[in-house]
This record gives C-alpha cells, structure tokens and sequence, in this order.
C-alpha cells in the first residue's frame, strides 16, 4: 500500500494478539482519524486472497479517503497468509496491474485459504465450527471466514479470526465491513449479508443503491452455519456487521480442461464495476447509519470514488 493523506496511523494486527507478530497471519491495519469526533469504522479485504475487488477496494480506501468526522480502520489483507501462495486450481490472472499518476502498481492475487504449512495443524478431516450445523471439508478449518470470532492460543486462521474480533471490540467500531466476491451464477453475488440486528439499514441501503442503479439483494446471517464475520462480529461486539458480495468471473465450480473463462464474463463483471460495487454499497450504509441521528454519531468521509467515476477515469487515478 501507499497510504494516502488520510492516513493518520499504521499499525500492526499483532498489535490484538501479540502471539501473531512475526507469523504469516500478521498483517497491515491502517487508521485514519478524522479531525472531527464520531464513530469508528472498520473494513477488511483479503479474507479471500483471490476476491480482488475486495482487497482493492480497501486499498483505494487507504490511498484515497480523507475522513472529516469519526474514525476509519482498514486491513486490505485480512489473512496475510492467503495472500502469499496461489492455489494451482484457482483460476484467473496471478495479478493485477494499474498505471498511477506515480508508477505501475501491481497487486498480486492470492487464495483463500491460510497457507497449509502456516496452519501449525494438518487437516482433520472435516470441520464443523462450535456453534455451527454445517460440517464440512477439513481444509475449511483454513478459511478465515469459517472461523470467527476465532480463538486466542488455536492455529494461525483461528487466531487471525480473534485479533480481528478482539480490534472491532476494543477499538469500539459501530459498523464493520468484510468485502468479498462470489460466482457471477452464484445466488451471493450482489449480495448485502447482514447480522440480524442490522438487516433494517441492509434494506434501506440497497434500496438507496437500486436509486442509483446498482442492484444488490440482501440476507440475513444464518443461526445455524456459523464462524462468518457478518454474524460473529456482530454477535460478539457492538459493531453492525456485513459482508459484501460481488461478482467473480474466475470464481467457478467447474471448467473445461485447461481453458479458462470465455473473455465474455471478464468484459461483463470488469474489476472497475466490482471495486465500485463495493465502495458505492459502503458508503450506502454509512449514509443509513448517519440518518436520525446526532452530528457527533455521524461518520464523514471524502475522496471515495463512485462507480461512475472508477468507470470513467479506471482504478489506476484512484491508487498513489
């Protein structure tokens, strides 16, 4: 990352749970600090390496947004691990380069998973979360987002989950993002999940979206499958808490051969829409979560690019 002016502190997620200093899972938090008091906001990418939108959406955040009021935390790679190895099955380009105003910057994409060899464990053979119903495959137990709120002396992606947990906490964040990205056939894609006690600003949000012709569903954080940042945060701290899908043309269940993607779904779902998709549905639920309430609860930001604007001018003017 180049932070931009916005940037008032830069941080560590060790800084939660020392025991993650020096490991693969710590990873870069970044703050920025209105002049103004407010609330705080929080918003990981990364949790899956390979959903690039997400982690270039938050980076635009740290590179770009200037906050006037409150607080804004940041952490473009959520699992630090996932984003140093490339599974050989995903699909897709290795990185991602873009021509800025100072040099090329190229980002490099990861995958979803924690790094087998960081784990501390091998894999058991299935996995089932405390509180879940769902079981499945061992090697979910290295899925950042099948583990929260984690745990403070588990493996490396439990611990992850619980120095993020332990951040939205104490820092006091009153809404937390978790930006993703999905199967353009999937039924996540252009999805708000929501914690339950949150879904009524969900709604209002994508109602103010469909305003502005941006189509996103919403959904409610299931009480059965369990360990997903929408529902553990916001069941474990006082944040309101979504995850945010887009649509991935690399993210599929199959594939012939060694051919990839028809070109048609890259040209279809371009990186530019996917990044604005997440920054426009962001700025749409702090706009909710400002409504009826006191100047001092309001969060304000400047410098976020809309979709419009990343169509017209591309993701490299909005990167230093």
């Amino acid at each position: 990352m180049k932070p931009g002016s916005g940037v008032t502190a830069q941080r560590r997620l060790s800084e939660w749970l020392p025991s993650l200093a020096g490991t693969p899972g710590d990873t870069a938090v970044f703050v920025l600090q209105g002049k103004e008091p407010g609330p705080t906001v929080f918003v990981a990418g990364g949790t899956h390496n390979m959903e690039m939108a997400g982690v270039i959406a938050a980076a635009i955040l740290v590179e770009r947004a200037v906050v006037q009021r409150g607080r804004l935390i940041v952490v473009p790679r959520a699992n630090a691990s996932g984003a140093s190895w490339r599974d050989p099955k995903d699909l897709g380009p290795g990185q991602y380069t873009f021509d800025t105003a100072s040099a090329k910057r190229t980002f490099a994409v990861g995958t979803r998973l924690t790094h087998p060899s960081h784990q501390g464990e091998p894999d058991p053979s299935s996995y089932l979360h405390p509180d879940s119903r769902e079981k499945l495959p061992g090697f979910e137990m290295r899925n950042l987002n099948r583990a929260h709120p984690g745990k403070a002396d588990g493996n490396l992606t439990q611990r992850m989950a619980y120095a993020l947990t332990r951040l939205i906490a104490s820092e006091g964040a009153t809404v937390a993002f978790d930006l993703h990205e999905a199967g353009p056939s999937s039924r996540l894609a252009w999805l708000i999940i929501a914690n339950p006690k949150n879904i009524e600003q969900a709604a209002n949000a994508a109602l103010d979206l469909g305003d502005r012709g941006i189509d996103m569903r919403i959904e409610a954080s299931s009480s059965t499958f369990r360990g997903l940042s929408h529902r553990e945060w916001g069941d474990a701290t006082k944040a309101a808490a979504y995850l945010i899908e887009t649509p991935n043309p690399y993210q599929v269940s199959s594939y012939d051969g060694d051919h990839l993607l028809d070109p048609r779904h890259e040209a279809e779902f371009p990186l530019w829409m996917r990044v604005g998709g997440h920054l426009e549905a962001v700025m749409a639920i702090l706009h909710v979560h400002n409504t009826d309430v006191v100047p001092t609860a309001r969060f304000e930001a400047v410098g976020v690019p809309s979709l419009a604007e990343l169509k017209a001018r591309g993701i490299g003017a909005f990167l230093n």
